[in-house]
């Protein structure tokens, strides 16, 4: 029995063996060189940016001072970058797209001191695997250049002379063809157009001393456009605007302990009135464009503190090591390099940002434009749509009338009123110490809230879209400010046309349209000092009642501030969720709300204003409350004239000394060279004036016409009654000047 059990198991552990199949190992066998090149090229090219960036990099190697790039379909279709460097050899054309190849270094050891930005010799060789690319280069000294295609890392066929301008022309389209899911990846996921903008912007504002230039193709103007500069400051103004370069300081850190590190960092940074939700940071490593995940985390902890929740901060640094103390070569798309003792650098600097925010000032200080007493370039020509020459009746073709030139850039000097007047220095526009008590705000920022359930606020924002008025709404968001008429009307010129605005008006609509669409979301201004309502509200009652007297009026006005008062106590709550209007149980008024970034009201005001909401608002209705609070809101943030008269006109006589009865004996050695008086002007009155003024038209200017372009929805009712004037038609003139 034993026997027969023995034999039945052996014979199932037989059958059990025959059953499983011994797999053999897969076999390793070496890739075909156009696979491997293919997955490399993917490596190295990974969108279109990433392609743009090589080339730029080339042509900066290259020692050119213009770059230009056209670019179709996000880069996708078309790729074309012209530089106006050294070019290409006619002897290294064949093997200028083989892998490996590079005229950048030798050895090894020559990527220790390397300070070229390309060293491998694979991102015109990734290019040809993924794309079809052609170049065009002439060298100097050459009567005329050449001209190749290359496909795979080789070249198609034999250069053709060609006539070329200066420099290198590589051209690359139909990126990705032979890569059906990458393609549609970057199709799908939307244009990569805004990526290149930003890579040249920030090649832009490093190397001042090249010009950029980034469209997209068929496009009559250029999306970046910068010109060589002076100054990283004016390269950032061009590039960035100038509400980024108006709130940027400089900053500096350096070490040149052996044993620790070694380095020097030159850079700008925004300090505490810059609001932003996104943070930029552009980053250059001896002359590299990289990024630090480290260093940007470090000095966003220091923004944190400092700047609201809601903004981040704009950053510029230029750090110089030794060549020895970086490495480069340690991402596909040299995007990342690794430096040595890299934390200490960063703690270093960290600490300097740091110290520079703690001491910068927390007020805000508003400049004037400077602008060149003559015009830096005459007014470009808008290309008029072509139309057959017109033919007298002699049978000559009359010449073509170029009757639409008008001004095609906004930000261009030479389009406004200033640049045809004379200017005087530069006036550093500041609020007034005296007034330092009320005026000297810091911003705060506050968590946002969930909106109020309140249906009364989106009635009244279906009301401002129903009444919007289409062609004032072009009017607005295409215009360009020239300057101020007077005291009330801009000059704004929209196409052929030119109109006077009413800026009280249209500030006033403005303000009361972003009251709404903030509502319960306002950001607060923080009063240095709280201003007590009460004496607010008896300032306002004096000011309207200026000839009356008598005790029994004083105390009608006492009755009712202190009326006044203790209903907007009552109301502060809701006034302080939904319009940030803190007024604290003492009856003080502690914070007014942020209406439009970097815009402060005239504190001036403020007395009209309080006096407002006591009197003029129905707190028993709620769509009419909210209404009627806006517009209080609207009109103490208007941008009327300031109480001092204009000094440029007839109102220097306000500023002029009453004369004394000794007047007329004044011996003629007092009067000045230009035959006038001396001292018989209030100085410190006339430049507290003057200041005044001149902050309100750079206001009008750089902020209100701003912001109207982005938010304002003009009202049909500004199209009668006088905000939008028309004053001039250049197809008009040009028929009366043909008829004399």
């Amino acid at each position: 029995m034993a026997l027969e059990t023995t034999s039945t198991l052996m014979e199932i552990d037989e059958e059990e063996n025959a059953s499983v199949i011994v797999k053999e190992p897969p076999k390793i066998h070496r890739l075909d060189e156009s696979v491997v090149n293919r997955i490399a090229a993917g490596e190295v090219i990974q969108r279109p940016v990433s392609a743009i960036k090589e080339l730029v990099e080339n042509s900066l190697d290259a020692g050119s001072t213009s770059i230009n790039i056209v670019v179709k379909d996000g880069g996708l279709k078309l790729i074309q970058v012209s530089d106006d460097g050294h070019g290409i050899r006619y002897e290294d054309l064949p093997i200028l797209c083989e892998r490996h190849t590079t005229s950048k270094l030798s050895t090894f050891e020559d990527l220790h001191s390397i300070k070229s930005m390309g060293f491998r010799g694979e991102a015109l060789a990734s290019m040809t695997y993924v794309s079809h690319v052609t170049v065009t280069t002439i060298t100097p000294g050459q009567l005329h250049g050449y001209r190749a295609s290359y496909r795979d890392g080789m070249m198609e066929y034999e250069p053709k002379a060609c006539a070329a301008v200066k420099g290198t022309q590589i051209m690359i389209e139909n990126l990705f063809y032979n890569m059906t899911a990458r393609k549609k990846t970057l199709q799908n996921s939307g244009d990569d157009y805004p990526k290149i903008v930003d890579l040249l912007s920030r090649f832009a504002i490093h190397h001042i001393n090249v010009s950029f230039s980034c469209r997209k193709h068929g496009a009559p103007r250029a999306d970046v456009h910068s010109v060589a500069s002076s100054s990283k400051i004016d390269a950032i103004r061009s590039v960035y605007g100038v509400s980024v370069a108006q709130n940027l300081m400089a900053v500096e850190a350096s070490d040149d302990d052996a044993s620790s590190s070694v380095f020097e960092m030159h850079g700008l940074i925004s300090d505490s009135n810059y609001i932003a939700k996104k943070i930029t940071m552009v980053l250059f490593i001896n002359d590299r464009l990289v990024e630090c995940a480290a260093l940007k985390r470090a000095v966003e902890i220091v923004y944190s503190a400092t700047l609201p929740k809601a903004s981040k901060p704009f950053i510029y640094m230029s750090l110089v090591l030794p060549s020895e103390h970086v490495d480069v070569n340690v991402h596909p798309t040299k995007r990342e390099v690794s430096l040595l003792n890299q934390e200490v650098i960063i703690e270093k600097i960290q600490a300097v940002v740091e110290s520079k925010l703690r001491n910068s000032n927390e007020g805000r200080t508003f400049q004037e434009q400077t602008v060149d007493p003559m015009p830096s370039s005459p007014m470009t020509a808008s290309q008029a749509s072509p139309s057959a020459p017109s033919t007298s009746a002699s049978g000559f073709k009359m010449p073509k009338v170029p009757h639409k030139i008008v001004r095609t850039d906004s930000q261009d000097p030479a389009g406004r009123l200033h640049a045809y007047m004379h200017i005087k220095s530069p006036v550093h526009v500041e609020r007034n110490s005296a007034l330092a008590s009320v005026r000297s705000l810091v911003r705060r920022r506050r968590n946002p809230r969930e909106t109020a359930d309140l249906t009364s606020v989106q009635e009244l924002l279906d009301d401002i879209n129903r009444s919007c008025d289409s062609g004032l709404l072009d009017v607005v968001k295409h215009c360009t400010f020239i300057g101020m008429a007077d005291d009330i009307f801009a000059l704004v010129q929209h196409k052929t046309h030119l109109y006077l605005a009413n800026v009280v008006n249209l500030s006033k609509e403005l303000m009361y349209q972003q009251v709404l669409r903030r509502f319960a979301h306002c950001n607060a201004i923080q009063l240095s000092e709280p201003a007590p309502l009460l004496e607010l509200i008896l300032l306002a009652l004096k000011e309207d009642d200026i000839d009356a007297d008598g005790d029994g009026n004083d105390d009608l006005k006492n009755k009712i501030a202190e009326m006044n008062t203790d209903l907007l106590r009552r109301k502060s709550d809701m006034l302080d969720d939904f319009f940030s209007i803190h007024v604290d149980e003492e009856g003080n008024l502690g914070r007014l709300p942020v209406i439009l970034d970097q815009y402060t009201p005239e504190m001036d005001r403020l007395p009209e204003f309080v006096l407002c909401l006591g009197n003029d608002v129905d707190w028993d209705d709620e769509k009419t409350c909210i209404q009627s609070v806006a517009a209080a809101i609207g009109n103490f943030y208007a941008m009327h004239p300031p109480l001092l008269p204009n000094p440029a006109g007839e109102g220097l006589q306000f500023y002029k000394r009453k004369p004394s009865c000794k007047s007329e004996e004044r011996d003629a050695t007092t009067l000045g060279d230009s035959g006038e008086i001396k001292d018989d002007i209030e100085h410190e009155l006339l430049s507290e004036a003057e200041n005044a003024w001149a902050q309100r038209e750079w206001t009008i200017q750089h902020i209100l016409f701003p912001s109207m372009r982005l938010f304002f929805n003009p009202p049909c009712s500004m199209a009668r009654n006088g905000t939008f004037v028309q004053v001039a038609s250049l197809e008009k003139l040009f028929k009366i000047f043909e008829r004399c």
